[in-house]
């Protein structure tokens, strides 16, 4: 029979795997419960968002968009490896003159800082599982279900860092190279591996740390004029 102490560290251990693989909003939620008591308003915001947030995923999923999917799921894996934005860094830098290869070096180095940030440090904290598609979901839609954890989403990631960077050297580009990071964003969600809230918060950290990246590099070219 085993010890009191053997089945607590148990269940201890059984709870702590589950949190673990909770959505972040419901991980989150269980950690301000801890804190604050279960009922706590934040905490039922936060399960109330994570509701929103697989509702949302779901209300795409059953829309049947058969016009759409070949292309949303070509543009999806273009962006695969950001081969997408590295190809249009090589275009930039070519014909964009001196401000366009300054916007492709940083666009470069906010991809490799926000790729690091989200694969190194967030996706290993919060280890959400990646959504279950529907069998029943066309498969025209689908792309290759990564074997990373779902939040944040890389993708959409480095793609608002990459635009974030070239928006600000070359403004003629900043509305069309967002609206198509918005689109390789929304496609993860369509083509079925990632939440919208996955999508979001990547946006946000993609978007936020092109911005240290840029201010890091303004920095630089301060120094290096008064030098």
């Amino acid at each position: 029979m085993p010890s009191p102490v053997g089945v607590r560290r148990g269940v201890q251990m059984s709870e702590r795997i589950d949190r673990q693989w909770q959505p972040p909003e419901d991980a989150l939620a269980t950690t301000v419960e801890a804190r604050k008591g279960a009922g706590s308003p934040w905490a039922k915001a936060l399960r109330e968002m994570g509701a929103v947030d697989r509702a949302v995923y779901q209300a795409v999923a059953d829309t049947p968009t058969p016009h759409l999917d070949a292309h949303v799921r070509r543009l999806s894996n273009a962006a695969n490896f950001s081969r997408l934005w590295l190809g249009l860094a090589a275009g930039i830098a070519v014909f964009g003159g001196k401000r366009g290869h300054r916007a492709a070096l940083e666009g470069v180095v906010a991809i490799g800082a926000t790729s690091a940030a989200v694969n190194l440090g967030i996706k290993p904290i919060a280890r959400r599982r990646r959504p279950e598609r529907a069998a029943d979901t066309g498969q025209a839609r689908f792309v290759s279900m990564p074997g990373s954890t779902s939040f944040p989403s890389g993708h959409s990631a480095s793609a608002f860092a990459f635009a974030y960077a070239v928006g600000r050297h070359l403004p003629g580009l900043a509305v069309p190279i967002r609206l198509l990071a918005g689109g390789v964003a929304y496609s993860r969600v369509h083509t079925g591996v990632h939440y919208p809230g996955d999508v979001a918060i990547g946006s946000i950290v993609g978007a936020g740390t092109a911005a240290i990246v840029a201010a890091a590099s303004d920095g630089l070219s301060r120094s290096r004029r008064r030098d």
